[in-house]
């Protein structure tokens, strides 16, 4: 990627607002780039100082994270810092732009860089991520997933590494701090209420969502069974001939892509697409073929083809495909039933989603609410649910839930947030189970009241499950 114009960072004064992954990749890259960077945290950890050791010629202040240095003319922010925060204020005080390290990495693009697949949503980014990467790289095409997941983009982009194109998840707050992004082609993969305490309002967090859709050239991708990102789509500022490309898990329409008879298809990148489609893929060819992933799937081949990819690839990407951990992860069958981890599933649009997948579910749930309410979530899932047993901290908001529309529903609240609840949870819900049920881990919440984050709660649950193997073994 030669080419980069880096005589403007020259002698500028940076302020980089926190210590994390992201934030070290930023100090690094612009003072390597002549930048004079101070670096602020406002925590003061040995770790953090051991990370600020390492952060040769750069001024690294802990235990600060108010006050903006003197002489700053921009400030790159780490995403999860919030846009109220009192550095921030200062900076519009003295007129300062603050943008994110996603924004960094756009303007250090030289003029023969790799272009961006970009994809956010609520729930199911990081797989439809890799599923891209992968579609990409069965294609032959040189290729990385980045943004949110893996490598920090900067990285990639000053790296020596040559990509064609770059398959990169954005989270909301990521696209909060990028204004001039202007991807190839883009989805939002859904929308609910999520992250509501950062962005302040439901509006707020879709107009940030939908700023993936900025400059798009060639495909806006959107969810037709959701209507929010079609209306992201209308709303954007495109480039003169990009198209609006729906994906939907019936039988797709003109410029859409779905399934018919257990087959993935395209009617957006072929010929006369009033009357023909494109096979892609088998259902079968997605891992795991839950309802959400199919759309997973699509949306990611929705990219893929707006990159010029050819239907044997999405085929071929789709079977390589591996998941990550803690996403609907099959960890054993006890006596007839299945215990699923889906610890991934921190909000309420991913539980539903993981519910979905099962006829006959025994549900553990529970954790830090985050704000969330669970009622619509209790209504659509309450047909398939065996039994629950409630964990964490936020676990009366679904008791209460399941109160009113699913009464009829044996419920056990462990009144308890030791990280060896689990096991309890899993020994209750082994009590409710019968043959061809499905014990579910999907908390619907997130895990830090309880466990480090959702990894661990997902491996204490996989520990607690082969634990009941071993003691019937």
């Amino acid at each position: 990627m030669g080419g980069r114009e880096v005589t403007s960072w020259d002698g500028m004064h940076i302020t980089v607002a926190g210590l994390g992954v992201s934030g070290v990749s930023a100090a690094r890259a612009l003072a390597g780039l002549g930048a004079s960077v101070t670096v602020v945290d406002g925590g003061d950890s040995e770790a953090l100082r051991e990370r600020a050791a390492s952060l040769e010629g750069t001024d690294v202040r802990l235990g600060d994270a108010e006050t903006l240095p003197e002489g700053t003319e921009l400030v790159v922010t780490s995403p999860g810092w919030k846009p109220t925060s009192p550095l921030f204020a200062a900076a519009a005080e003295a007129g300062v732009d603050v943008v994110g390290d996603v924004e960094i990495a756009w303007r250090l693009r030289g003029p023969d860089a790799a272009p961006w697949l970009a994809v956010t949503g609520t729930n199911g980014k990081t797989t439809t991520t890799q599923m891209l990467a992968s579609i990409l790289g069965a294609a032959g095409l040189r290729t990385v997933a980045v943004g949110n997941i893996g490598t920090p983009i900067i990285d990639i982009v000053l790296g020596d590494e040559q990509y064609d194109v770059l398959a990169v998840e954005l989270s909301s707050y990521q696209l909060h701090w990028a204004p001039s992004l202007r991807a190839h082609s883009a989805a939002v993969l859904n929308l609910a209420p999520d992250h509501l305490d950062w962005h302040g309002s439901m509006e707020a967090y879709a107009r940030d969502k939908g700023r993936i859709y900025e400059g798009n050239r060639v495909a806006c991708v959107y969810n037709v069974a959701d209507k929010a990102t079609e209306d992201l789509v209308r709303e954007a500022d495109v480039e003169e001939g990009c198209r609006a490309i729906g994906f939907t898990l019936g039988t797709p329409g003109p410029s859409q892509l779905g399934v018919v008879e257990g087959i993935l298809v395209d009617r957006a990148f072929v010929e006369n697409r009033q009357k023909n489609a494109q096979e892609l893929a088998e259902v079968s060819d997605v891992n795991p073929p839950a309802p959400h992933n199919i759309a997973n799937a699509l949306a990611a081949a929705a990219l893929a083809r707006a990159f010029g990819v050819p239907a044997k690839a999405v085929r071929d990407g789709l079977r390589a495909f591996r998941p990550d951990a803690h996403r609907i992860e099959h960890v054993a069958d006890i006596d007839g039933v299945a215990y699923v981890d889906d610890s991934k599933a921190t909000n309420t649009h991913a539980a539903e989603a993981s519910l979905a997948a099962y006829e006959s579910i025994v549900w553990i749930a529970g954790g830090l609410a985050k704000g969330a309410t669970f009622d619509e979530l209790v209504a659509r899932s309450a047909t398939r649910l065996r039994g629950v047993v409630l964990i964490g901290a936020d676990r009366a908001l679904i008791r209460e839930a399941l109160a009113r529309h699913a009464p009829e529903v044996p419920v056990v609240d462990l009144d308890r947030t030791d990280t060896g609840a689990m096991l309890a949870a899993v020994r209750e819900a082994r009590a409710l189970s019968r043959q061809g049920d499905t014990v579910l881990l999907a908390p619907a919440c997130a895990s830090m009241d309880m466990f480090v984050n959702y990894n661990k709660r997902g491996d204490a649950f996989a520990d607690a499950v082969r634990e009941l193997a071993a003691a019937d073994g």
